[in-house]
């Protein structure tokens, strides 16, 4: 986005074709914008008018920030007379007849998997690498069963990952179901946000067999000890290391930002790209809206859960590029393959925006340029 001499901006024909809010509309009442004769401009004038200017802009990237975490209801489609007692016969099917038969498998699954990995987890003690093989195995088993009860209808495309030192995973992220998507797969050791509840309790117990790393957003400790464990992993051939970049998960609509710590590690980048069909179920889960557990009862009230994997080319830093040029790159192979839109957003603002003095820091910086440029004129 550019501004030109008229004072009114010019989108770029590489930007995305975003809604395009009249400003005037986040004006206060009675503010029109003018043309008028400019005499002498001052830095104050400009720093009188940047709070509305600063509103307006704010409210359109806002508009498109929030739609990359915005679930979308599917269109209703039982309106006439005809298609009502379908849709009727279709809710009966659902959480009547293939919501308890996915239960049971389910429970059938937990049953056979705590069965066989306690005793492992117990007996095997002395024997880790065996130990560690067979817990594996049944982490993909417990994964298979979890696709199972959504009706999962999974294509995977590419090889499939092999165990190497110095190379490390990176997808983009939708919901924590991808994780298990790709689990039931491979057993990929995975860096992900530590948990509440019985997902956290999965966390610290079963899921440490493959190696999983949890950190805490909001402790910068982590950081530090999470940035160790992840260059100590790829040095080994344990088993394949699994990071999502975007560190949040987003609507499987567009792709935000990717954080450059997969990125500068020194070690081959093996692109994942996810892409959900939304024909029977929307699988994006919204933290803020719904927890895991009702996310996980919505799959499993739905027909199915289709989705297509791609194992794309491994990639490598490139002489004279920076981690955040990587990143960028390998985030274009993965929205290209997955046809998803870019955005040029921090996926951490979901959590937390910035400080209102940052704000006025960013709001004054931005007055003294456009007070530069009218001054070259």
């Amino acid at each position: 986005m550019s501004i030109t001499s008229t004072g009114k901006f010019k989108t770029s024909s590489s930007e995305l074709d975003l809604d395009r809010p009249n400003i005037e509309d986040y004006l206060p009442s009675g503010t029109s914008i003018q043309p008028e004769p400019i005499g002498k401009l001052c830095l104050r004038d400009l720093l009188d008018i940047s709070p509305t200017l600063t509103e307006a802009a704010g409210a359109i990237v806002d508009d498109s920030f929030t739609r990359c975490f915005k679930s979308n209801p599917p269109e209703p489609w039982n309106w006439n007379i005809y298609l009502f007692p379908l849709w009727c016969f279709g809710v009966v099917v659902r959480y009547f007849i293939l919501f308890p038969v996915r239960v049971i498998v389910l429970t059938i699954g937990w049953i056979i998997f705590l069965s066989s990995y306690i005793p492992v987890h117990i007996l095997l003690k002395g024997h880790d690498k065996l130990r560690k093989k067979i817990e594996r195995f049944l982490v993909e088993l417990i994964c298979t069963f979890f696709v199972a009860s959504w009706t999962g209808v999974v294509k995977y495309h590419g090889p499939r990952p092999s165990m190497r030192p110095n190379q490390v995973f990176v997808a983009n992220h939708t919901s924590m179901i991808d994780f298990i998507i790709l689990e039931q797969m491979t057993a990929f050791a995975v860096i992900m946000q530590k948990h509440a509840g019985w997902v956290g309790l999965l966390q610290s117990t079963i899921l440490e067999s493959v190696g999983c790393i949890w950190f805490n957003r909001t402790e910068s400790k982590d950081r530090e000890i999470v940035a160790k464990k992840l260059r100590d992993h790829v040095q080994a051939a344990d088993n394949p290391l699994l990071i999502f970049p975007e560190g949040t998960c987003v609507n499987n609509h567009y792709t935000v930002m990717f954080k450059k710590g997969a990125f500068e590690l020194g070690c081959s980048v093996c692109p994942v790209a996810i892409k959900y069909n939304k024909i029977f179920v929307d699988a994006f889960w919204n933290s803020r809206k719904q927890s895991f557990t009702k996310h996980l009862l919505q799959l499993m009230t739905s027909w199915a859960v289709v989705c297509d994997v791609w194992y794309l080319e491994p990639q490598n830093l490139r002489p004279g590029e920076t981690p955040i040029e990587f990143a960028e790159r390998v985030r274009d192979i993965i929205s290209a393959r997955a046809g998803l839109k870019k955005v040029p957003w921090d996926g951490y603002l979901k959590h937390s925006r910035p400080s209102p003095k940052h704000r006025e820091r960013k709001q004054q910086s931005f007055a003294e340029m456009v007070l530069r440029r009218l001054e070259e004129r």
